[in-house]
This record gives structure tokens, sequence and C-alpha cells, in this order.
């Protein structure tokens, strides 16, 4: 069997370049190491909830081309992503907004919390932040620092905030409205009925095989049998190339999920982000919040940071200078290599959101054509 594209891993990535293919008649392949298709927006029905096995994901994009793409795909809902930070005892709105200051420091007005602000990052009077602690501080002021960024940042990181590089918090999001929309995008929503039945109508009728990963696959077709003209990777770059360089950093995730069949609302809301040090998670997800449940039972998830090792699940790529530098040499590798595509936020080592993984899925597939 001859196929014109190997696309290696069954991901929002590799299901859109293979569906765009399909359409112009290529024959494709798509293999993943994985048992199921969809990579990290893979969801599962459990309890009767769509469950986002691996983390919340939230579909948002400003990319009219993007959105209108993904709608032939699924119907989405209504969702807006608004979480909800503990710390200690206190509950306060994400992003940062007026309804976050008002909770804060019992302040009324844009103009008193403006004036707040500006009081605590004077009296700090950092003039070049050396560390992403100082870097905050410097754009927030002590107080949404202390609560709100400084143990949730740590713990995401493995590290004190005073051993992170400053560059890593640009700028920091204060809004001075009341509006808990953490997304600014023109367009947001869940799909209704869940990730995986988009990916499966975009591979349908495309021959996919889980559980194989992709040494395996190759191992396999020595025998003659299988060949292929080109291969989109998905996976590690530097996996690709055995970390011929070193090794990329990553950090990763551990999820603990929890059914809980006799209570029907865990905690009100979504997601919830644990932003005190001592709580070992980041956050808890309640999925059924997501498409507006009303079941009877309920499915909770706690999400751990953690670190990474080859083997683990990578999930956010450490794009500090060592990194990049790094990425950049197997950049070199990759455009030697003939016949090979790099795609997805590992294959291009870049964090993506769903809307920018699929347009430069599309891109990729347009190029092709």
């Amino acid at each position: 069997m001859h196929y014109d594209y190997l696309i290696v891993g069954a991901g929002l990535f590799g299901a859109v370049f293979a569906c765009e293919m399909k359409k112009k008649g290529r024959r494709c392949l798509v293999i993943d190491r994985r048992k199921h298709i969809g990579g990290n927006i893979y969801t599962e029905k459990t309890l009767d909830i769509q469950v986002h096995v691996y983390g919340a994901h939230i579909f948002h994009t400003s990319d009219k081309r993007v959105w209108e793409y993904i709608n032939r795909y699924a119907e989405f809902n209504r969702f807006v992503n608004s979480p909800v930070a503990v710390y200690g005892d206190e509950l306060y709105n994400l992003p940062f907004n007026m309804n976050t200051f008002s909770r804060m420091w019992g302040i009324k007005t844009p103009e008193q919390a403006k004036a707040k602000i500006e009081e605590q990052i004077r009296e700090l009077n950092i003039s070049q932040p050396q560390n992403l602690e100082e870097q905050a501080l410097s754009l927030a002021g002590k107080d949404v620092y202390e609560k709100l960024i400084k143990g949730y940042t740590e713990k995401q990181w493995g590290r004190p905030c005073r051993e992170l590089p400053a560059f890593i918090i640009k700028r920091v999001p204060l809004r001075f409205t009341f509006d808990n929309n953490y997304f600014n995008d023109l367009y947001q929503g869940v799909p209704i009925g869940g990730y995986t039945a988009i990916v499966e109508k975009m591979l349908e009728g495309i021959e996919v095989r889980t559980g194989t990963a992709y040494k395996d696959f190759l191992e396999g077709c020595k025998d003659g049998s299988t060949s292929y003209g080109k291969v989109v990777y998905t996976g590690m770059i530097d996996e690709y190339f055995d970390y011929k360089l070193g090794v990329l950093e990553y950090r990763s995730l551990r999820f603990e999920q929890e059914q809980m069949p006799e209570c029907d609302n865990y905690q009100g809301n979504a997601v919830i982000n644990y932003t005190e040090r001592s709580v070992p998670y980041t956050r808890i997800i309640e999925h059924k919040h997501f498409e507006f449940g009303t079941q009877p039972g309920t499915v909770i998830t706690r999400e751990y940071p953690a670190k990474w090792k080859p083997g683990d699940e990578p999930y956010y790529p450490v794009n500090d200078e060592r990194n990049e530098k790094l990425f950049q040499e197997y950049v070199k590798l990759a455009k030697k290599e003939d016949n090979v595509l790099f795609g997805g936020r590992l294959g291009q080592y870049k964090y993506y959101d769903m809307d920018k993984v699929i347009a430069a899925a599309l891109d990729m597939a347009g190029a092709e054509m």
C-alpha cells in the first residue's frame, strides 16, 4: 500500500492536514502512539459528561477563516471562559479586572484601582527588573503579585519566581472594567458533544492507526508492504532526531480525575485556579459546566504541574534562551530532511492555541497543493 502522506500524530494539526489532503485526492495514513485520536483535545464521556481528559480546552479566536472552518465540524455553544482564583479563604475573578480589584481593596472606580496599583509600584521602586518577580511587581504591584501571580507561577514552572527570567511575563493584563471574560477574541465557545467528534469528522474516510509509535511503524515498513511519499511529523522535533543535539525542555502535567455521581455541582464554575504555593495543584476543572450540564453527577479534574523527562507527556515548551538556541539547531537539521514536514506545538516547539494550530495546518496544507 502506498500513501501520499504519512501523518504522525492524530491531534488537531494532523487531523486538519489529513482532512485537507483528502479533499485534494491525496491518500493519507495517520498514526498515533496513543490509543485514541484527538491528541490533547481528546474528550470522552463519563457520567454522561464530556470530560476534557488533558485539561480545559476553550476554543477562542479572532480569525474568521478559522472560526468558519471549525464550525463545519461542530456546533459551538455560548461558553465564555470566566475563571475564578482561590487564595486562602478569598475568591477573586480572573482576568484581573474591576471585580478583582473591588474584592481585593474595597474600591469602586477604575480611578481608585489605578491609583492603588500605581502607588504600590511606586513604593517598590523597581526600575530594571532582573527576574520574573521584579517584572511582575513592577507591572501589577504587591497585592496582585502576592495573591494571584506568585504561587501559581511557581507551581507552573517548578521554581521560585526570583529564579525565572523577567521576559516570561511581558505584561500583566490589567482591565479596568467589570468584565470577567478571560479572552478578548471575537469568537469563543466549546463544541457541543466534545472535541473528539470534531477530529472524527475530519478523519472520516482516512486510514488511522492508533497505538502505533512512529519508530515501530518504520520498523514494520521494512518488508516493503507499506510506502509513503512525505511525512508530516507532529511529535517532538528533538525526539525525531534521537536527541542527537540535546534534549529540549518541557513542563508536564498530571491529571487526577474524580467522579462524583452523588454531587450535581462541586464548585459552580468550569475552572477555578488555586494560587497559593502550598496547594499542590494549580486548578480544578469541573467539566459539566463547559456545556451548562444538568446531569445528576459531576466529574472534576485536579491539575498538577510536573517536571518533564523523556518518556513523559510534554505540554509546555520552555522557550528560554538556551532552549530556543537548541531548537534552532534542530530546525537546521529539519531543513535537510527530504520530504519531512514538522508541524504542531511539538514539531515546532511552540505553545499554540487551538486556532493557531488550525491556521498553521491549513497554511501547510495550502503550500502542498
